[in-house]
C-alpha cells in the first residue's frame, strides 16, 4: 500500500463519531437504536390542537377529492400523526392524506375500485420501506427540481379543476382534461348555494391571514383553513340547509383490502407511482421542515440572545423514508389513503412552536379522537366548502417562487413539459416526459457550440461559445484547419465543459500551429489564461495550487481558472470564463467598503479546500518528496507582501523553489551579520541553498507598490530608527543612495521610465540586492565556476505582469539595468526546459535607449531622493 494513502481503521473510524448518549447527532445518519422518548411541552400541546384543526377538514376534503370513504382520511390522518411520528425521520413532519397523491388515487380508485387500492397502497409501502434500508433516500432529491416542482404544481392544477366542478355543485370527471372540457356545460347549469358557499370559503382562506387591528391578530391564533370551514359551515345551516354534506357512514361498513385484481404489470406501475409520488413529496417537505425549523432558531437567537437556542435534529431521510412506508402498510391494512409528508400541515407545525415528536403524534391521537366523538359536528360540513378548501391547496402547489427559479436556471420548457405531461397523460408519464425534456435540453446545449474568427494585425482571434464535445469536433477542425500555418492567435474558450475529443482536436491543432513557428494562446471570455486541467495534463504537470481568489470563500462557489506547473501546455481547459464577481476583484472594481471576512474564517476555508481539491492531486508527489528530500533548483528571494504569490505567478509547485520572503526583498551584505547587530537569517538561507542544496539560479523579485520602499522613500528626517522595522530597513539605504547618485544609470522597465519615484526605488533595490548578493563568499564562488546564475525581477502588481532584468546587469557585467517584460506563451511546450526560459525578454530596447537622458537629473533626482539620512 503507498505510504501516501492512510490505512482504513474501524475502530478509529468509529472513536471518532459521537456517542449515543452525547446528545449529538449527525446530520441525516441513520437512526439511534433504542425506544423513542416524547416529552410534552406546554409549546408541542399548543401547535399539536393547532395541526390538529387544519388536517380534520383538510383530511375530509381530500378524501371528497379522491372519491374515496370519508373516514379513510380520518384514519390517514391518524396513522399520519401517531405512526410516522413516532418512527419517521423527521420529528416536525405531519404526514397524513397526500395532495400529490389524489389525482393518482382517484385514477386508481375509478379503475380498480377501493379495495384495491388499499391493496396498491400496501405495496407502495412495502416499496419505501425497500427503498429506505437501501439508503437511497437522499438519491431521490437528486431529480431535477424542474421535474419535482412541474410534477407537483401539475397534480395542483388537476386537483384545482376537479375541486372546481364541485364547487360549482357539479362533480367532477375521470381526468383533469375532461375536467377543464366539461367546464363550459358545468357553468351553464350552475346552482348558486353551492357556489356561494365555496365562494366565501376561498375568501376567507385568502383574508384570514391578513386581518388588521388587535381583533385580527387574536383571530389570526384560529387557523385559516379551521376559521373558513367553521363560517361556511354555520352560514350554510342558515341560508343553504338542503346542500351536500359529510355523510361519514357507520364504521360497521368500514370496507378493507383484499387481494388486488387487474394486470400484474398495470398493479405494479400503480404501486410504482404511489411510492415515487409519495416519497418525492415527503423527502421535499422532510428538508423544508429543516430549513424552516432552522430559520426558527435563528429568529429566538437574535430575540432572545441570553437564552439557549433550542435546537431540533436535522431530517433523517432514510429513516423517514421507512417510517412512511411502515404507515402506509398499516394505512392500506385499516382502509386508509395514502399518506406522505405533508407541507401546509408540517410549517403549521414548526410556526406554532412545535419542539419535537409529540406535537406531531399528538395531533394524530385528537384526530383519533374527533373521529369516535365528533361526528355529529363533522356531518354538518358542507362538501362546497371542503372542495374550495383543497381547491386552494391545489393552486398554493403552484408557486411563482418556483417559476421564478426554473426561468433564472433557463429551465422553463422542463417545467412546462412536465406540467403539461401531468394534466394530459397522468403523473407517471408526466415526470418521463419532464427527464425526457431535461435529457433533450441537456444534449441540445452540449451540441449548441458557436465558432467564429476574426483578424487583427496579422494575429487572429477565434472565439468559441458554448460546450466542447465530440459533437463540435467536426466544425471545429473545420474552422481551425482553414486559419494559416504559423499564425499567432488568440483562442477564447467560453464554455463550462469539453470532453476528450475537442480536447485532442484543439491540442493537435496547436502542435501543428507551433511547430511552424505560431504562437497560440488560450484564454477564457474576459481574456483571462486557461491551464490545461489536472486530468488532461501529464502525470508531473498537475496543477499543485488551485487558487481562488479569497473572496469566493464568502460567497457561493463560482468556477475560476486554475493555474499550473511552469512547463504546463495552456491548453484548452475547459474550465469557465471568470466570473464577474472574480473580475471586479481582479481589475479593482470591488467596492473598498466591502466586508471583510474573519481572517480564521478564510484560513480555515482554504486549508479545508486545499484538502478536499488540492491534497488527492499533489499527495502522491508530497511522498516523493519526503522519501527523497528537497531538490529545489532555484532560491526565490522576495518581498513578505502578501499580494505576492510565489506559487502563482511561477507557476511552481512542490520541490521546484527554495523561497525565502522579508519585507522588501532585502540581502543584508555580509558584513551586516549578526556581530554587527543585523541578521543573519537571509544569510544562512543563501549558505543553505548555495552550497548544501546547490540551486542553480537565484532571482531576487521587487514588486510595484512595496510599502518598505515608501517607507525609505517618504519617511520625515525625526522618525525613530530604534523600532525592528526600522533597523531591518537600514538595509535598504544603500537602493535609495544608489538611485540619488550620478554615477549609476536610472532603472527603466519595457522601454519606458518608471512612473514614479516609488516604483524607480523597487526597480534599483532589486539591481542593488543582487550586488548584495555577490558579496557573500558562497554566492561568489559559484558565480566564479560557472555553477550559479542571478535574476533579477519586477512584478507590477495591479497589471498582473512580470519583468525580467536583462543579463548584462544581472549578472554586473554592464552598466545597463532594464527590466524587460515577460511575453505570455513563452516556454511552455512540455519540451521546453524548466529554467528561466519561462522568463525571456519580449523584446529588446531599440539601439541607443540607454543613452538617453532621464528625468531624474539634477533638481528632480535631488527631490526624488528624498532621504532617510
Amino acid at each position: 500500500m503507498p505510504a501516501c494513502l492512510p490505512t482504513r481503521n474501524n475502530r478509529d473510524r468509529h472513536d471518532r463519531l459521537p456517542s449515543r448518549t452525547s446528545g449529538e447527532k449527525r446530520p441525516h445518519s441513520p437512526p439511534t437504536r433504542g425506544g423513542v422518548r416524547l416529552r410534552v411541552t406546554a409549546a408541542d400541546l399548543s401547535a399539536s390542537i393547532t395541526v390538529f384543526l387544519i388536517a380534520v377538514p383538510m383530511s375530509l376534503g381530500l378524501a371528497v377529492a379522491m372519491d374515496a370513504p370519508l373516514e379513510a382520511g380520518l384514519i390517514s390522518a391518524a396513522l399520519g400523526g401517531i405512526v410516522a411520528g413516532l418512527i419517521g425521520g423527521t420529528p416536525l413532519q405531519v404526514s397524513g392524506p397526500s395532495a400529490g397523491l389524489t389525482v393518482v388515487t382517484a385514477e386508481l380508485i375509478q379503475v380498480y375500485g377501493w379495495r384495491t387500492t388499499c391493496a396498491i397502497t400496501i405495496g407502495a409501502g412495502l416499496l419505501q420501506i425497500l427503498l429506505g434500508s437501501l439508503r437511497t433516500a437522499r438519491g431521490a432529491l437528486a431529480v431535477s427540481p424542474a421535474i419535482v416542482h412541474g410534477t407537483l404544481a401539475g397534480i395542483g392544477v388537476a386537483i384545482a379543476l376537479a375541486q372546481l366542478h364541485i364547487v360549482l355543485g357539479g362533480s367532477p370527471q375521470s381526468s383533469a382534461v375532461q375536467n377543464a372540457l366539461s367546464l363550459p356545460e358545468q357553468l351553464a347549469r350552475i346552482s348558486p348555494a353551492a357556489p356561494l358557499i365555496g365562494a366565501l370559503t376561498i375568501a376567507l382562506l385568502v383574508a384570514w391571514p391578513h386581518l388588521p387591528g388587535a381583533a385580527g391578530r387574536v383571530a389570526r391564533k384560529i387557523p385559516a383553513a379551521l376559521a373558513s370551514v367553521a363560517v361556511a359551515t354555520a352560514v350554510a345551516a342558515v341560508v343553504a340547509p338542503g346542500i351536500s354534506r359529510v355523510d361519514l357512514p357507520s364504521w360497521r361498513s368500514h370496507a378493507l383490502p383484499e387481494l388486488p385484481q387487474g394486470p400484474v404489470l398495470a398493479l405494479a406501475t400503480a404501486m410504482f407511482t404511489v411510492m415515487l409520488v409519495g416519497s418525492l413529496e415527503s423527502l421535499l417537505a422532510a428538508v423544508a421542515v429543516d430549513k424552516l425549523a432552522a430559520d426558527r432558531t435563528a429568529e429566538q437567537a437574535v430575540k432572545n440572545p441570553d437564552m439557549p437556542p433550542r435546537h431540533v435534529a436535522r431530517s433523517d431521510l432514510d429513516r423517514e423514508l421507512r417510517g412512511q412506508g411502515i404507515t402506509n402498510m398499516l394505512a392500506g391494512l385499516l382502509g386508509g389513503l395514502p399518506i406522505s409528508g405533508g407541507a401546509v400541515r408540517s410549517s403549521a407545525n414548526v410556526r406554532a412552536g412545535a419542539t419535537g415528536r409529540a406535537a406531531t403524534v399528538l395531533h394524530g391521537v385528537w384526530v383519533l379522537l374527533a373521529t369516535g366523538f365528533l361526528v355529529f359536528v363533522l356531518e354538518w360540513i358542507p362538501l362546497a366548502a371542503l372542495a374550495a378548501l383543497v381547491m386552494v391547496v391545489g393552486i398554493q402547489m403552484v408557486k411563482i417562487a418556483h417559476i421564478r427559479n426554473v426561468h433564472r436556471h433557463r429551465e422553463v420548457l422542463v417545467y412546462g413539459a412536465t406540467i403539461t405531461g401531468v394534466v394530459g397523460f397522468g403523473v407517471l408519464a408526466g415526470v418521463a416526459v419532464g427527464i425526457a425534456t431535461a435529457v433533450g435540453m441537456a444534449l441540445h446545449r452540449l451540441a449548441r457550440t458557436r465558432i467564429s474568427v476574426s483578424e487583427s494585425d496579422g494575429r487572429f482571434l477565434v472565439t468559441v461559445r458554448g460546450q466542447l464535445t465530440f459533437l463540435a469536433v467536426p466544425r471545429l477542425s473545420r474552422v481551425l484547419n482553414q486559419l494559416p500555418q504559423g499564425v499567432d492567435a488568440i483562442v477564447e474558450l467560453d464554455g463550462f465543459f469539453m470532453d476528450h475529443a475537442a480536447y485532442e482536436a484543439i491540442q493537435d491543432w496547436r502542435t501543428s500551429q507551433v511547430a511552424q513557428g505560431g504562437q497560440i494562446v488560450f484564454t477564457g471570455r474576459s481574456g483571462g489564461r486557461i491551464a490545461e486541467p489536472a486530468s488532461a495534463a501529464h502525470s508531473c504537470c498537475r496543477p499543485w495550487t488551485p487558487w481562488r481568489n479569497h473572496h469566493c470563500h464568502d460567497r457561493p462557489h463560482q468556477p475560476t481558472p486554475v493555474s499550473g506547473r511552469p512547463h504546463v501546455t495552456p491548453g484548452p481547459a475547459g474550465a469557465p470564463s471568470p466570473a464577474r464577481a472574480d473580475d471586479a476583484v481582479r481589475h479593482g472594481t470591488r467596492p473598498p467598503t466591502a466586508p471583510r471576512a474573519g481572517g480564521g474564517h478564510t484560513l480555515l476555508s482554504g486549508i479545508s479546500s486545499f484538502q478536499l481539491n488540492t491534497a488527492p492531486l499533489v499527495r502522491e508527489e508530497l511522498a516523493r518528496l519526503a522519501a527523497e528530500g528537497q531538490q529545489p533548483s532555484q532560491l526565490f528571494l522576495t518581498c513578505a507582501d502578501s499580494r505576492l504569490i510565489t506559487s502563482m505567478i511561477t507557476s511552481s509547485g512542490p520541490g521546484d523553489l527554495f523561497t525565502v520572503r522579508n519585507v522588501g526583498n532585502l540581502v543584508p551584505p555580509p558584513d551586516a551579520g549578526a556581530d554587527a547587530g543585523g541578521d543573519d537569517s537571509v544569510a544562512a538561507a543563501i549558505e543553505y541553498a548555495v552550497d548544501v542544496l546547490q540551486v542553480e539560479s537565484i532571482t531576487v523579485c521587487g514588486h510595484s507598490g512595496c510599502g518598505a520602499m515608501q517607507a525609505l522613500l517618504h519617511a520625515e528626517p525625526d522618525t525613530p530608527r530604534t523600532t525592528p522595522l526600522w533597523r531591518w530597513l537600514r538595509h535598504g539605504l544603500p537602493s535609495l543612495e544608489r538611485m540619488s547618485s550620478r554615477d549609476h544609470s536610472w532603472a527603466r522597465i519595457s522601454g519606458r521610465m518608471p512612473t514614479d519615484a516609488v516604483e524607480q526605488l523597487c526597480l534599483t533595490n532589486v539591481v542593488q540586492q543582487l550586488d548584495h548578493l555577490r558579496a557573500h563568499e558562497s554566492v561568489a564562488r559559484r558565480l566564479a565556476d560557472g555553477t550559479l546564475h542571478l535574476h533579477g525581477m519586477y512584478f507590477h502588481v495591479g497589471e498582473a505582469q512580470a519583468y525580467l532584468l536583462t543579463e548584462g546587469a544581472s549578472s554586473g557585467s554592464g552598466p545597463d539595468e532594464v527590466f524587460e517584460r515577460v511575453a505570455p506563451g513563452i516556454g511552455i511546450g512540455p519540451e521546453e526546459t524548466r529554467e528561466p526560459a519561462a522568463v525571456v525578454p519580449e523584446k529588446a530596447l531599440p539601439q541607443g535607449a540607454e543613452g538617453e537622458a532621464h528625468p531624474g537629473d539634477g533638481a528632480g533626482r535631488e527631490e526624488a531622493s528624498h532621504s532617510l539620512v
